[in-house]
């Protein structure tokens, strides 16, 4: 009798803990429903007092313009047209600001219509629940409400798996569209004309009868003049032109500058040589220091050390792949503005970086490293910021990028470094650099096939389907590109695909 007390007692235990746990489970599905409709709600007035703000900011904001337009055209009616730019562009700021609130608006629609969706899912799984409770009898509390959380987590983890999937893809297209604009913009804004510059220093002499007088007795001139100057005189049978070679273009052009004015004297000899070489010395450090000033005039870029101005100006006497460092960086410093003020970011701080990323350049041939850690120590000695040290460090990738502009430096370098004739090198050391893409890529295993095309910019590369998944394709890729930027000097940025082609073909006879 005791026994079957027992038992009835731990049956009736049992239900109770059933109805109890069905009771918990409702209050937590309609508290969860409360928050959703209070999420929702604060949700919708955030973003309404959001959008409100936004307008009456941009509205007061577009009228304190207009205002200063209307009394600084009363005062000067010659900068009238420059006022209506900065209009012009306020106003397209404010525009974006209210695509911007629209965008929320419109994410906000997406979450209400998900909340709904996880409502009603919430409704259907509480029918599901009320079915399973009577399966359930055989079961403990734990294994019941473990079945239970197992089956919640793998539904509602795909599930968001599957939006964030959707809201990636979504902003990754916005993100390259606006990207795309933003540098055709610059682009078109800032587009200089290109002529191809030939760097041979050559002297044209009045006859060929100078070629002895500039050789010496015994060669005492020419020696004096190598031995002063650090450069090569070639004198061969050209009639009328003698050549200077020297691997430093600095010196090759203070030696120009040295031989032009002993040609035009006409007294050439050992003395003669030395005070002339040192008139032109004086005169080429007098045209280095205006190329600098110059270029930071051309820029707007004020405030640097009369070092950093100086070394801006030997990168005129630079020149990589055939391209004039100093046009490149000045280039490089308008393509980056235009394009940090098309996003709203520090145009005066890109400006700068784009200016200095290449001063390294100028003491490259003197100093051991990388253009890049000798421009970030020289900018670092005259109290250049952290960012532009930055600018000058991540813009070949050496460096993490710490701020947006860095970003938009080593854009505006490869954009400047990419424009069609901008750079130049020699057929043969073309073909070579091409053939030793096409190499690389070959000694992986499973290529078929590979082609290095757009000029060498990219390498396709063509794998054995059988052998080689999507995965392993992607990881090939990538260990092709490390392995040329490795191995391979090359201007700009290099592109490596490869492809996996299955065919399957049948004859119908």
């Amino acid at each position: 009798m005791i026994i079957l007390v027992a038992v009835v007692t731990a049956v009736i235990g049992f239900g109770l803990g059933c109805v109890v746990a069905k009771s918990r489970i409702e209050q937590k599905n309609r508290k969860a429903q409360q928050d959703a409709v209070s999420l929702l709600k604060k949700a919708e007035q955030e973003a309404q007092e959001i959008k409100r703000k936004a307008i009456i900011e941009a509205r007061e904001e577009v009228h304190k313009i207009k205002e200063e337009i209307e009394e600084e055209k009363k005062r000067r009616d010659l900068e009238h047209r420059s006022l209506e730019e900065r209009l012009l562009k306020r106003e397209e700021i404010i525009s974006k600001r209210e695509e911007l609130v629209d965008k929320k608006e419109t994410a906000l629609e997406q979450l209400r219509v998900q909340l709904e969706a996880a409502k009603k899912k919430i409704e259907q799984r509480e029918k599901e629940l009320d079915e399973r409770f009577t399966k359930l009898a055989g079961m403990t509390v734990e294994e019941a409400r473990q079945i239970v959380i197992d089956e919640a987590r793998q539904k509602y983890e795909h599930d968001l798996a599957i939006l964030y999937k959707k809201i990636k893809e979504n902003y990754e297209e916005e993100a390259e569209k606006e990207a795309k604009k933003i540098i055709a913009t610059a682009v078109q804004r800032y587009a200089p004309e290109y002529i191809g510059e030939i760097t041979v220093s050559t002297v044209s002499l009045p006859s060929d009868d100078m070629k002895g007088r500039i050789i010496g007795r015994e060669g005492r001139n020419i020696r004096t003049f190598e031995k002063i100057t650090g450069v090569d005189l070639i004198i061969d049978d050209t009639p009328e032109v003698v050549v200077l070679s020297s691997f430093n273009p600095i010196r090759r052009e203070i030696a120009r500058l040295t031989l032009e004015k002993l040609v035009t004297d006409g007294r050439i000899h050992p003395a003669r040589i030395e005070e002339m070489y040192e008139k032109s010395k004086q005169e080429m450090e007098k045209m280095i220091k205006e190329a600098g000033q110059e270029a930071t005039f051309v820029t707007g870029v004020t405030g640097l050390h009369p070092e950093l101005i100086k070394l801006l100006g030997k990168l005129k006497f630079r020149t990589s792949y055939g391209q004039n460092v100093l046009d490149h960086s000045i280039e490089v410093a308008q393509l980056a503005a235009l394009m940090a003020e098309e996003l709203g970011l520090d145009v005066d701080r890109t400006r700068r970086g784009g200016l200095l990323h290449d001063i390294g350049k100028a003491l490259d041939h003197e100093v051991e490293g990388s253009h890049t850690e000798i421009g970030a120590e020289i900018a670092r000695r005259y109290g250049e910021s952290d960012h532009i040290i930055n600018m000058i460090m991540s813009h070949h990738g050496e460096q993490e990028p710490v701020c947006p502009e860095s970003v938009l430096v080593a854009a505006a370098d490869a954009l400047s470094a990419a424009r069609p004739g901008a750079r130049r090198e020699s057929l043969e050391t073309y073909i070579r650099r091409l053939v030793k893409m096409e190499k690389i890529a070959m000694s992986f295993k499973n290529v078929e096939k590979a082609y290095a095309i757009q000029a060498g910019r990219e390498v396709r590369v063509i794998v054995e389907p059988e052998k080689i998944d999507d995965v392993e394709a992607d990881k090939m890729a990538y260990e092709i590109a490390k392995k040329i930027e490795e191995e391979v000097e090359y201007p700009g940025v290099l592109k490596v695909v490869v492809i996996r082609e299955k065919r399957s073909i049948a004859y119908a006879k």
